[in-house]
């Protein structure tokens, strides 16, 4: 039997060339972080919940964490930070070998509880339940095939869907590593995902590897507490594995990284070991979101052998170069304009200097501010220090302008400070398409650059000057990887269904790969079902 425990308590504009008032509604936001363990013997709950603190800022509207015992799944989840829905004894109730966990910011589906992840399913008498980090964009035509066929949904989130397809098909062919490939096949989009049953951790990413999620490896505990005595007769339980959005949740739980899941794999972790299959076919160049080094990750992640933080720092440095200005300081917007103010500054010769203090203690909240008090909401997050900027010509480097909106208040505040010039650097290029892979840009004439020339958002903002960092700029302070690009070129690698992209862009823009996706005919769930060709070539009955 499966256990769901979770108090319930379910309580964007659209905007023309003017955009919105509200600073609230002027950032970025990715869709979720997820994190998995498999480690016999050892407290697997705290060890998730401690992974996911470490990407609680990938998510801030719910969270969840699933507990596989062996015999059984066990789910609590609710609204809230971390802080709000675990409580002591709630991480002491869930035991067992083996767990998964989510933090959700919902780009996909209603902000509801029913919307919370990890997702339960039953296949007759197994129990799944899946984080998903990422959008799907085929999801409305496999949803009604599966209300078709029978299945109920309790929400209207894609990761449901996923949820469901991998219990149908699994029930079908009596083999859950089955149920995750076919659905693979079938579901277009950006996503990394972790899925438990009562005894093993699935891990599985799509084929562009657009969303990111990596290996570590646990090393075995010893009774005594101190590696330097571990040996055969002292260590207890098995080694274990984990697996996360990022690399800083596995330094937070003292896990080695071991490479990143390849795109379009699958990972089963269970007694048996560690077991990798192709699930679908990788693209022929990945797409991973360049968003993550700009601005999603955490500075002190690794990413392609690359800390986060060295990336951001060369950006600024790349920046200085393609937009010098005189200036007498550079300061960053805490925290991801930070690094590349500082690479900015070794790069220009210009003094880097801390100008705006950030309030480490405002988090998301459910209680609604008034109009008034959501026009205040820079000033909640940031004060400029003014001795430091009074009568200063300030560089001002951040990671992006989304709508503007945030952007208009901080250069006032910084004037209101005393500032003699405040020239706004932007280390990456101009926001100018809707992502539809799990960033929250759903709708183009949000976004300030696609209605407004450089000089119009400068004069906007009420800056001196503004620059942006090329596309060309922005891939040469990375690593060399395949990256998607489309927020900035309109380039999308995964073709969006003219369903799922209606509306959502200007008159004038003409986006690249913006055709039917893949037609999935009325027979298409029910097809898979009789499909036994990857069985047969793999010696699977």
């Amino acid at each position: 039997m499966s256990h769901v425990d979770a108090s319930i308590a379910p309580a964007s504009v659209p905007c023309d060339a003017a955009l919105p008032s509200s600073s609230q509604d002027d950032a970025l936001h990715e869709e979720c972080g997820v994190f998995g363990v498999w480690a016999p013997g050892l407290d697997v709950a705290r060890l998730t919940y401690f992974g996911l603190k470490a990407l609680q800022h990938r998510g801030q509207e719910s969270a969840g964490i699933a507990v596989g015992d062996g015999g059984t799944v066990m789910v609590r989840k609710d609204l809230g930070l971390l802080d709000q829905v675990f409580s002591n004894a709630d991480l002491s109730s869930l035991t067992g070998d083996l767990a998964i966990g989510h933090v959700r910011y919902g780009t996909a589906g209603a902000k509801s509880w029913e919307s919370a992840q990890p997702h339960l399913s039953t296949i007759n008498d197994v129990i799944i339940a899946l984080a998903h980090n990422g959008t799907l964009v085929n999801t409305d035509e496999l949803r009604r095939q599966l209300i078709d066929l029978g299945v109920s949904f309790m929400s209207s989130s894609d990761s449901e869907v996923a949820t469901r397809l991998i219990g149908y098909f699994t029930q079908r062919t009596s083999h859950l590593r089955e149920g995750i490939r076919k659905t693979m096949e079938l579901v277009r989009g950006g996503y990394a995902m972790t899925l438990i049953n009562e005894h093993a951790l699935y891990a599985f990413r799509d084929p562009f590897g657009i969303r990111p999620l990596v290996l570590g490896r646990l090393p075995l505990e010893c009774q005594k507490g101190d590696s330097s005595q571990c040996d055969a007769e002292t260590s207890v339980g098995a080694e274990g594995w984990v697996v996360a959005s990022e690399t800083c949740a596995l330094d937070i739980v003292g896990a080695e990284y071991v490479r990143d899941i390849r795109p379009g794999e699958i990972l089963r972790i269970s007694e048996e070991g560690l077991v990798s299959e192709q699930g679908v076919l990788a693209a022929r160049e990945s797409a991973e979101c360049i968003f993550e080094q700009v601005y999603f990750a955490r500075p002190d992640s690794i990413m392609a052998g690359k800390s986060v933080y060295a990336c951001r720092y060369d950006m600024g440095r790349q920046l200085a170069h393609e937009a010098p200005v005189d200036a007498d300081m550079v300061i960053g917007v805490p925290d991801s304009g930070l690094p590349p103010a500082e690479g900015y500054a070794r790069e220009s010769g210009i003094p880097f200097g801390e100008g705006l203090i950030k309030n480490r203690y405002v988090a998301r909240t459910f209680i609604q501010p008034t109009q008034e008090l959501r026009a205040m909401g820079v000033r909640m997050k940031l004060n400029p220090l003014r001795d430091n900027i009074a009568g200063k010509r300030l560089v001002v480097i951040d990671d992006s302008i989304v709508r503007g909106t945030t952007m208009v208040q901080l250069v006032k505040m910084l004037r209101q400070a005393g500032a003699a010039e405040v020239h706004v650097r932007i280390n990456s290029p101009e926001v100018e398409w809707p992502c539809f892979y799990g960033i929250d840009t759903g709708m183009q004439k949000q976004l300030i650059s696609a209605n407004k020339s450089v000089d119009e958002i400068c004069e906007y903002i009420g800056a001196d000057s503004l620059a942006f960092l090329s596309v060309q700029g922005l891939l040469a302070s990375l690593p060399k990887r395949g990256y998607c690009t489309a927020c900035f070129t309109g380039v999308y690698p995964v073709a969006i269904p003219s369903s799922f992209g209606r509306d959502k862009f200007m008159a004038g823009y003409d986006p690249c790969n913006l055709t039917q996706a893949e037609a999935i005919g009325e027979a298409a769930v029910t097809s898979k079902d009789r499909d036994r060709s990857w069985e047969e070539e793999h010696g699977v009955r």
